[in-house]
């Protein structure tokens, strides 16, 4: 648990450090636009990874319990393996969903006119 805490305020540390590592106070975006839209990029890639951390988490909890469970009663096995399955279908859901909100906010928002006159 401690080498897991350690590694996620590492990562954390880095990603805070970068930003302003790489930022130069002549590169200011003049447009409000552009920084609403850079906001709305950041808020998307922060929930699609937020929304990836606790079902993959889950999902190696829910295979060592099937497992365990398995490996303590071999008969079982069959129904275990099935309600495994299931089980993993329903975190597996919970992805999907950080998935679509994290393409709302990056397709479907007031200022998709301006993307796509930036872009064009």
């Amino acid at each position: 648990m401690k080498k897991i805490l350690v590694f996620l305020f590492t990562a954390m540390a880095v990603m805070a450090t970068a930003s302003l590592a790489l930022a130069a106070p002549e590169a200011a975006v003049a447009s409000s636009a552009l920084d609403t839209i850079g906001k709305i990029a950041l808020a998307a890639g922060l929930g699609i990874g937020l929304a990836t951390l606790g079902p993959g988490l889950a999902q190696g909890m829910a295979i060592n319990g099937a497992l365990q469970g398995i490996a303590r009663n071999p008969e079982a096995a069959g129904a275990i393996r099935v309600n495994m399955l299931i089980g993993l279908a329903l975190i597996e859901s919970l992805t999907i969903y950080g998935l679509v909100v994290a393409l709302i906010l990056l397709y479907a928002f007031p200022l998709s006119s301006i993307i796509t006159r930036l872009f064009a």
